[in-house]
C-alpha cells in the first residue's frame, strides 16, 4: 500500500515533468520559427505576421532578445488578462463556457477543502483506530481518512453534517452557474451576427412521391404549408464517394509536392518510389512521373463521379436544407410537427455549415434506429469487458504484480526508492497510456449512429466516454488491483450490498487516484501546452510540402478543444472530489491544483491556439450539469454504504435524503433552465427580424444563403449549379400532379386530406 513517501516520490516526478514541459514551452514559443505553432489563432484572424520577415538572418530563426527569456512566465498572467466578453467574441461561447468548468471546480471544492481540513481531518486523525488495530497494514494517509474513525463512533456526526453542507454548497454553486451560462447563451444568441443556420432547417425523411422529384416535392410542400416565410431549399446529394476521391487526390498532390521539393534541392538525384502500398514494395519508378500519372487518373475518375452525382436522380437523398425569409419562420418550422404522420417531414435546426457532418446525411432515416441499437450494445460490451484488461494491467502495475511476473526483478524493486516510484507513479501512467486510443474509438462509434452535426457527435461520444470513465477508471480501479479480492463478492451479491462493498474499497484507493491526478491532471495538462506533435508535424510539412504562403497557412494545425476526451476527464475529477471530500480529504488539494492549472493552460490555448471547428452556443452545458448530478448521487450512495459498514446504520435515514434532494434539484434545474438550450424563443426571433428589416431593408437574403449548405466538394467547381432554389413568390404552386394544379389553399387542403387518409 502506497504511503506518504510514495506520494512524495510521485509528486516529485510529476512536478519535475510539469516544470520540464513548461520550460520547454517557454523557450520554444519565443523562437520565430515556431511562431505559427504557438500562435496560429492570430494568424488565422490575420492579426499576427511572421517575425521571420526580419532582414537579420539569425533573428529569422532564433530569438536573441535576452530580456524576453527572463519573462518566460509572462504568458500565464497574459492568459488571465482577457475579459470574458472579449474572450467570447474572440474564441466563441463554446470555448469560454468550456473553461468555466475548471472555474466551477474551483468554486465548488475550494470552500469544501477548507472545511474538510478544518473539521474532518482533525476528526479522522484523532480517531486512533488504525494505530491500535492488529494485523492491519495502513499508511499515514489512512490516518487522515474515515478509516481511522472507530465503528459506531459519534465522530461520524461530523461526516454526516459535512456531507449536507457540501451538498447544499454545491447546489448553490450549480444553480448560480447554470443561471450565468443560460444568460450568456441567450445574450450570445441575441447579439450574434447574422448566420445561415438562423434561417435554415434540416428536413429529413421526405416521403417518396410518384409524380414529383424530391426537389419538386420539397418545394411544393413548403410553398403550401409555409407560404409566407419559405425562401428556398438546397437538396442533399450523396457525394461521399466524390469526397473520398477529392481527399485521395489531395494526398497524391502532397506526395508529388514532396518529391518535387526533394528534386529541386538535389537535381542530381531524381527521387524514386515503389508502386505498392505506401511505397513499401512493388516496381521502382520515377516518383514525380508516377504521382503525376496517378493524379491524372484520379482527376478523370473525379470528373466522372461529379457528373454522375449531378445528373443521376438516385444521388439525391430524401433530405434538404430549407431556408426561410425570417428567423421566426425557421423557428416555427424547426420546433413543430409538420404533418399528422410523425415519421415524415422531420424537421430540426440545421447545424451551422462548418458543423455539418456530411457523411451521415446520406444514411436512410429508417436505418438510424437499428444503427443506434447496435452501437448501444457495442458500447455496453466495450465498457464492461474493457475492465478485464484494465484489471490485468493494474494488477501488474504494482510491486506484488511485477514480482510475480518477473521474479528476477525482486531485488531491484524492493529497493526503497524504486519501490516508491513503482507504487506512486507506475499505476497512474499505465492507466493513462491504456486510454490513449479510446476517444477515437468512441467518436467512430458515434459517427455510425448517424448524427449529422460534429457538435452532436462530440457530445454523444463524450457521454460514452463518461460511462466508460465511471465503470472502468473509477469503479474498475476501486474493485481491481489492490482490492481485486473483492471483485468476486461484488459480482455475486445483492444490489443493495454493492454500495457497502464499493464504499469499503474507496479509502483503499485514495493513493492510486492521487497519483493518477498528478500524472494525468498535472503533467498531462502541461504536455497539452507544449504541443509536441503539432510542432513536429508543422516543421515536417514546412520542410517538404510548403512552397507558397498559402501552403504555410495550411500547414498550421491549430487544433481545437477535444470535448470528447477532455470533458469526461473533468467529470472524473469532480467525481473524485465529491467522493473523497468526506472520506479522504487529502485528495482535495491535488484536485484544486488540477483545476487551477487547467484553467490557466486552456485559457491560454483558447486565446492563442485553438480554432474551434463549430459553434453550438454552449449547447453541451445541460450534459455537463447532468453528469455532475450523477457524480453527486454516486458519492452520496457510497458514503451511505461506507457508514453502514462502520456500525452507523442509524445514519441511513439521514443520508438517504441526500440523493433524493439531489434528484429533485436536478429536476428543478432542468425545468428552470434547460429549455434555453433546446429551443429558440419566438419573441427573440421577432426582435432580431424586426431590427434587421429596420437596419437593412434591402438585404438580399437569397444571395447570402445561396451556397452555404452546398456540399464542400462542390464549392469550387461547376457543381455549384446543384443548388436548387425557389423563392416562393408566385401565387401558384408548380406541380406535376393534374389534381393539384390549383392555388395554395386548395393544394393544402388536398395535402391534408391525403395525409389524414394515410
Amino acid at each position: 500500500m502506497a504511503g506518504l513517501q510514495d506520494i512524495a516520490a510521485s509528486a516529485f516526478i510529476n512536478l519535475l515533468s510539469t516544470l520540464a514541459f513548461l520550460l520547454a514551452f517557454a523557450f520554444l514559443r519565443l523562437q520565430p520559427f515556431n511562431d505559427r505553432v504557438y500562435f496560429p489563432k492570430w494568424y488565422k484572424k490575420g492579426i499576427r505576421s511572421s517575425p521571420r520577415k526580419s532582414t537579420h538572418s539569425v533573428k529569422r530563426f532564433i530569438n536573441v532578445d535576452c530580456m524576453s527569456y527572463l519573462k518566460f512566465w509572462a504568458w500565464m498572467p497574459a492568459a488571465l488578462r482577457m475579459p470574458e466578453p472579449e474572450l467570447i467574441e474572440h474564441a466563441g461561447l463554446d470555448s469560454a463556457i468550456y473553461i468555466r468548468i475548471y472555474l466551477l471546480g474551483l468554486k465548488i471544492f475550494f470552500p469544501i477543502a477548507v472545511l474538510a481540513f478544518a473539521v474532518l481531518v482533525p476528526v479522522n486523525w484523532t480517531g486512533g483506530t488504525l494505530v491500535h488495530a492488529k494485523d492491519i497494514t495502513f499508511s499515514d494517509i489512512d490516518k487522515l481518512s474515515i478509516s481511522n474513525v472507530p465503528p459506531k463512533s459519534l465522530r461520524f456526526v461530523a461526516h454526516i453534517v459535512m456531507a449536507y453542507v457540501f451538498t447544499f454548497w454545491t447546489f448553490y454553486v450549480l444553480h448560480n452557474e447554470y443561471k450565468i451560462v443560460t444568460d450568456k447563451r441567450l445574450q450570445f444568441l441575441a447579439s450574434e451576427s447574422r448566420r445561415p443556420n438562423q434561417y435554415t432547417v434540416l428536413v429529413r425523411n421526405v416521403p417518396a412521391d410518384p409524380d414529383e422529384s424530391v426537389g419538386e416535392h420539397v418545394d411544393h410542400f413548403f410553398c403550401v404549408n409555409h407560404s409566407d416565410h419559405y425562401l428556398m431549399h438546397q437538396l442533399v446529394y450523396n457525394a461521399n464517394r466524390l469526397a473520398k476521391l477529392v481527399e485521395k487526390k489531395k494526398s497524391l498532390q502532397n506526395w508529388r509536392t514532396y518529391y518535387q521539393t526533394r528534386y529541386e534541392r538535389d537535381p542530381k538525384r531524381k527521387p524514386k518510389t515503389k508502386t505498392g502500398c505506401c511505397g513499401l514494395w512493388g516496381k521502382t519508378v520515377d516518383a514525380i512521373d508516377y504521382y503525376t500519372d496517378e493524379i491524372e487518373k484520379i482527376s478523370k475518375e473525379e470528373a466522372e463521379e461529379r457528373e454522375k452525382v449531378m445528373n443521376d436522380p438516385k444521388s439525391i437523398i430524401p433530405a434538404a436544407f430549407v431556408s426561410f425569409r425570417t428567423r421566426w419562420g425557421a423557428a416555427v418550422c424547426a420546433q413543430t410537427q409538420q404533418t399528422s404522420n410523425p415519421t415524415v417531414w422531420l424537421t430540426e435546426w440545421a447545424p451551422e455549415p462548418r458543423d455539418v457532418y456530411w457523411d451521415n446525411l446520406t444514411i436512410p432515416y429508417v436505418e438510424l434506429a437499428v444503427k443506434r441499437l447496435l452501437i448501444a450494445v457495442a458500447t455496453f460490451f466495450l465498457t464492461f469487458f474493457f475492465m478485464i484488461p484494465i484489471a490485468f494491467v493494474q494488477s501488474l502495475a504494482s510491486v506484488e504484480g511485477i514480482e510475480r511476473v518477473f521474479p528476477f526483478l525482486k531485488p531491484l524493486i524492493e529497493a526503497r526508492k524504486v519501490k516508491a516510484v513503482v507504487q506512486g507513479f507506475l499505476p497512474g501512467i499505465v492507466l493513462k497510456i491504456f486510454l490513449i486510443f479510446l476517444p477515437t474509438i468512441l467518436i467512430t462509434m458515434s459517427k455510425v449512429e448517424g448524427f449529422t452535426a460534429l457538435s452532436l457527435l462530440d457530445r454523444r461520444a463524450a457521454g460514452k466516454y463518461h460511462l466508460f470513465v465511471l465503470v472502468n477508471i473509477f469503479f474498475g480501479s476501486v474493485l481491481t488491483g489492490a482490492a481485486f479480492e473483492q471483485l468476486q463478492k461484488f459480482l455475486n451479491q445483492a444490489p443493495s450490498e454493492i454500495p457497502k462493498t464499493v464504499g469499503v474499497a474507496i479509502p483503499l484507493k485514495a493513493t492510486f487516484f492521487i497519483t493518477y491526478i498528478m500524472v494525468d491532471g498535472w503533467a498531462g495538462v502541461a504536455a497539452e501546452v507544449l504541443r509536441l506533435v503539432p510542432l513536429v508535424l508543422f516543421h515536417l510539412k514546412n520542410t517538404f510540402l510548403v512552397k507558397t504562403e498559402f501552403d504555410r497557412e495550411q500547414a498550421m494545425e491549430p487544433g481545437s478543444i477535444n470535448f470528447t476526451a477532455y470533458e469526461p476527464r473533468l467529470q472524473l475529477y469532480l467525481l473524485l472530489g465529491f467522493v473523497y471530500s468526506v472520506v479522504t480529504p487529502l485528495i482535495l488539494p491535488f484536485i484544486l491544483v488540477f483545476f487551477a492549472f487547467g484553467y490557466v493552460i486552456f485559457r491560454h490555448q483558447i486565446i492563442n491556439v485553438y480554432d474551434q471547428t463549430y459553434e453550438s452556443g454552449a449547447a453541451f452545458w445541460p450534459d455537463v450539469l447532468r453528469r455532475i448530478i450523477i457524480s453527486m448521487i454516486i458519492s452520496q450512495l457510497l458514503l451511505l454504504g461506507l457508514l453502514s459498514t462502520k456500525g452507523a446504520a442509524q445514519s441511513t435515514p439521514l443520508l438517504i435524503v441526500l440523493p433524493i434532494l439531489t434528484i429533485w434539484f436536478h429536476i428543478f434545474l432542468k425545468g428552470r433552465f434547460e429549455s434555453a438550450f433546446v429551443k429558440y424563443p419566438l419573441q427573440d426571433a421577432v426582435v432580431k427580424d424586426t431590427l434587421e428589416r429596420a437596419t437593412e431593408p434591402y438585404l438580399d437574403l437569397k444571395a447570402y444563403l445561396k451556397d452555404t449548405y452546398l456540399h464542400p466538394v462542390f464549392n469550387s467547381s461547376d457543381g455549384q449549379n446543384l443548388l436548387t432554389i425557389d423563392e416562393g413568390d408566385g401565387v401558384l404552386v408548380s406541380t406535376k400532379r393534374s389534381s393539384r394544379k390549383s392555388s395554395r389553399h386548395s393544394s393544402a387542403a388536398i395535402t391534408s386530406e391525403n395525409e389524414l387518409l394515410a
